[in-house]
């Protein structure tokens, strides 16, 4: 079952219409397969209108969607023997964030990325992708672990924010993200960084300082959540769509801005209406960007990560 949002309501019309003609039809003799048609056809081009003119808060509510694809889907249909890794050796294990050996198209890779969970329990155990210090301390062990064995780092970044917790405080959150940040950009070996859904705050740069960063489609990166800038600026969150649309959150905006590298293309409609689509693509974009990147000069891979950041706001 699909859940939509509420821009979609109009589709959602034309595939209930569809689904009860194809329940009326069965059984019957009453040929209604012109009808069918038609009313396929008409969907599918008022869901492909819909997704091309989609507002950045539109795209804020497709990245947050709750059947979209997240860590653990992407670990299945993209990798392969994936050996995950826990504990950051000084606390405890953080599920928000997971990571560990992995191959890709036959490359071995160190994947690390943010796992927000589909149901209750299973969020809840993930903490919604908000990483706790545990967390970023465990990335940063991975990441020297890739740097010691000479393997690329992927990251899927997918959460709307560090925890902001006392607790998290309290074990240093902000020490931990800014030590993650620069463990991303010290690495001796390539990284590619990609936003898949959400990328919030300190807790998305930290997994995407990234000599290429590439974002899914309807994926959002920003400094702040738009009902926390809205909270902010107008003391209300009732002007989030304000917010998203002067904040340019979405990877269009972001690519144009020289923010990110390269826009990963989604299946119409969302990845949450074709992940196996969505996988596929994301697969062959990681591939490339790593065919690129393997093989060069490590002093080159930590130049590029640095001029990224250096560069922004001035071109």
């Amino acid at each position: 079952m699909i859940s939509y949002l509420d821009f979609e309501k109009p589709v959602a019309a034309l595939e209930a219409r569809i689904t009860e003609l194809r329940a009326a039809a069965e059984g019957d003799d009453v040929d209604i397969s012109q009808e069918l048609e038609r009313l396929e056809a008409k969907s599918a081009q008022l869901l492909a209108s819909t997704y091309a003119a989609l507002t950045p808060w539109q795209k804020a509510q497709v990245a947050r969607h709750p059947m979209r694809p997240h860590f653990r889907d992407y670990v299945e249909r993209v990798f392969e023997d994936f050996i995950p890794l826990g504990g950051d050796r000084h606390f405890g294990e953080d599920e928000a964030i997971m990571g560990g050996f992995a191959r890709l198209g036959g490359r071995r890779v160190m994947l690390i990325g943010h796992e927000k969970g589909h149901d209750t329990a299973s969020r809840i155990r993930h903490n919604f992708g908000m990483g706790k210090p545990e967390g970023y301390r465990k990335a940063i062990r991975l990441m020297e672990l890739a740097g010691r064995f000479g393997l690329p780092v992927v990251t899927l970044v997918d959460t709307s924010g560090a925890f902001p917790g006392v607790e998290a405080e309290e074990r240093g959150q902000a020490e931990a993200i800014a030590r993650s940040t620069e463990a991303c950009l010290a690495l001796p070996v390539p990284m590619v960084a990609v936003v898949v859904g959400e990328g919030g705050s300190g807790g998305a740069v930290a997994l995407a300082s990234a000599e290429r960063v590439l974002m899914l489609e309807h994926a959002i990166y920003s400094v702040i959540s738009p009902e926390g800038c809205a909270s902010i600026l107008w003391r209300t969150a009732e002007k989030a769509a304000d917010a998203a649309e002067a904040m340019k959150i979405t990877a269009q905006d972001l690519l144009a801005l020289k923010v990110i590298d390269r826009i990963v293309a989604e299946p119409v409609g969302g990845a949450h209406r074709d992940p196996e689509a969505s996988a596929e693509t994301l697969a062959a974009a990681i591939g490339q960007e790593l065919d690129q990147l393997v093989g060069m000069d490590i002093r080159e891979l930590q130049r590029m990560r640095e001029e990224r950041f250096l560069r922004i706001g001035r071109d």
